[in-house]
C-alpha cells in the first residue's frame, strides 16, 4: 500500500517518537509534538506505538489511498471527511483504493495525527523515521512532505474497528495550566519576578512551533545584579553556554518565555528559570496562538506523580483497545 499526497496542508511532516540517544551531539530527539495522540492513533489502526505516521498542523493534508487499507485520525478538534463524507475522531475506519482523505478547518488544539495500519514506512535516519528538517533527517528525504510525494506503507498488522471513550482524554481547563519545575539559574531573577512569573497570565505567541514556544504578556523580568562572568554575552539573561533539558524555558532579555520542544537546540547561552514537566508537554503542542496560560510551580514529588499519572493513563487507554 502507498499514500499519495495530494495537497500537503500546513507542515505535515512524517513522524513518530523520536531518535533518542543523540541529543549529546546536538541532535534532538525530534518527534510527534503530542506523543498521547500519536501512540493513540497507532493503537487504533493495530500498529506499534512507535510506527510513523503524518503530523499535520491547523490545516489538514488531503491524501489518495493507493490500496485498501485502515486509518485513524487523532489530536487537534479537525473534521475528517473520506471523500467528502465526515469519518469520526479517535477511530480507526476502512478506506479503499481511491478514496481521498481530507479535513475541514480546524476547531480546536493545533495538531492531528494520522495513522495508517502497517505505519508509513519511509527509510529511517538514526533509528527514526521523524522529520528533522534542520538536520535534513527523516520523513521525505529530511523534508516536509509535499504534493506528488508517494509515501509507502508497511505490512498492516491486525487492523479492526476501534473507538477510544473520550473519557480517556485530558480535560483542559482555561487558562491553560502548565506545571513548571524552576532550576539551575532561577536564582538569576529577583523575589518580585520570581512571584510574578507564576502570578501572570501569559499567551502563545504565534512564534510556536516544534522548536519553541514563545509566550507573551508578562512584566519583563528583573535580574540579580552581577559581573558577568568571562564567555557570558553582556546582557543579564546571558549566561556561559549550558545545556538545554527537554522542556526548558529560556529568556531571551528576560521578556518572552520560550519553552522549548521537540526539535530545539540542546544547549546555548541564555539563562533557563526552569522547565515544564514532562506530562505537560504533549498539551503545549496542541496549544493555539493566542492561548492564555498560567505557569504553575510545583515540586519534584508533583512532577513524578503527574509521570505516573500519564503512565496509567497510557496503561488504561492500551487496555481499553486491546493493544
Amino acid at each position: 500500500m502507498a499514500l499519495k499526497v495530494i495537497k500537503p496542508g500546513l507542515s505535515t511532516t512524517i513522524q513518530d517518537l523520536g531518535r533518542p540517544g543523540y541529543f549529546h551531539l546536538g541532535i534532538p530527539e525530534g518527534g510527534a509534538m503530542d506523543r498521547f495522540a500519536m501512540r493513540v492513533a497507532n493503537m487504533l489502526v493495530g500498529n506499534p506505538e512507535d510506527a510513523a505516521g503524518l503530523e499535520a498542523v491547523f490545516m489538514g493534508p488531503e491524501i489518495e489511498f493507493q490500496a485498501d487499507g485502515w486509518v485513524a485520525v487523532t489530536g487537534a478538534e479537525m473534521p475528517v471527511l473520506l471523500d467528502g463524507e465526515p469519518r469520526p475522531t479517535w477511530t480507526s475506519f476502512p478506506v479503499k483504493a481511491g478514496q481521498v482523505l481530507g479535513f475541514g478547518f480546524l476547531k480546536t488544539g493545533a495538531r492531528i495525527y494520522i495513522a495508517v495500519a502497517g505505519g508509513i514506512d519511509t527509510p529511517p535516519a538514526l533509528g527514526s523515521r521523524s522529520t528533522y528538517p534542520i538536520g535534513a533527517l527523516g520523513g521525505v528525504d529530511g523534508r516536509a512532505v509535499a504534493a506528488g510525494d508517494v509515501l509507502p506503507v508497511g505490512n498492516p498488522g491486525a487492523p479492526a474497528e476501534r473507538t477510544l471513550d473520550t473519557a480517556h482524554l485530558r480535560t483542559v481547563g482555561t487558562p491553560v495550566e502548565l506545571r513548571v519545575l524552576t532550576g539551575l539559574y532561577w536564582h538569576r531573577i529577583t523575589d518580585a519576578s520570581q512571584k510574578r512569573f507564576f502570578a501572570e497570565e501569559w499567551t502563545v505567541a504565534p512564534e510556536a512551533d516544534r522548536m519553541g514556544y514563545r509566550f507573551r504578556g508578562g512584566t519583563p523580568m528583573e535580574f540579580v545584579d552581577r559581573e558577568q562572568p568571562f564567555g557570558a554575552g553582556s546582557d543579564p539573561s546571558n549566561i556561559v553556554d549550558g545545556c538545554y533539558s527537554y522542556g526548558s524555558i529560556q529568556v531571551p532579555g528576560g521578556t518572552e518565555p520560550i519553552v522549548l520542544h521537540r526539535d530545539a537546540v540542546s544547549g546555548g547561552g541564555y539563562f533557563t528559570l526552569g522547565a515544564i514537566i514532562s506530562a505537560d508537554m504533549d498539551l503545549i503542542g496542541q496549544l493555539q496562538p493566542n492561548t492564555r496560560v498560567r505557569f504553575v510551580e510545583v515540586d519534584m514529588d508533583t512532577a513524578l506523580a503527574a509521570r505516573r499519572d500519564r503512565k496509567a493513563r497510557l496503561e488504561a487507554v492500551r487496555a481499553a483497545l486491546g493493544a
